[in-house]
């Protein structure tokens, strides 16, 4: 990590909600997910807050190092429609070793959509990459039920 990831890196990100992120988007195969209707859905939401956090970390990591979510808060307040632009802020508050601790807030021209904070952990990509490989070999090996 860099001297510079410190509290207080801010990042906006501007996101037009298209109609395939909307709520019967999300698990197509969910016909409960189909019944509701075309708005952002949270999980979404909650990937486009976590870009957004990301994009605060530019040029404060090694060349090594991601970051993973790890923690999510997050109210969901307000609907979103298709075509409206949700704007999200976020703001690094704590590091505490490797991990982050964002406070976020987004919202469209009609009302705050979300807010609450989003923690993420500073990883080495390659071991963590490593690791993962050992996981699916044993899990191969072992099969599904068994790695429980």
């Amino acid at each position: 990590m860099r001297e510079t990831l410190r509290p207080g890196l801010t990042a906006r990100l501007d996101y037009t909600v298209p109609e395939d992120r909307t709520v019967p988007h999300l698990l197509p195969e969910s016909a409960e997910f189909a019944a509701l209707p075309p708005v952002l859905a949270t999980g979404y939401l909650v990937g486009i807050v976590e870009w957004t956090c990301m994009r605060a970390l530019d040029g404060h990591l090694d060349d090594d190092e991601r970051t993973l979510g790890v923690h999510v808060d997050l109210s969901h307040e307000a609907p979103t429609p298709p075509g409206c632009t949700l704007t999200v802020h976020a703001e690094l508050t704590e590091v505490d070793g490797r991990r982050l601790t964002f406070a976020v807030h987004a919202y469209d021209d009609n009302a705050t959509v979300c807010r609450g904070t989003h923690r993420r952990a500073v990883i080495n990509a390659e071991r963590f990459h490593a690791k993962l490989r050992a996981r699916t070999a044993a899990s191969a090996v072992q099969g599904p039920s068994e790695s429980r």
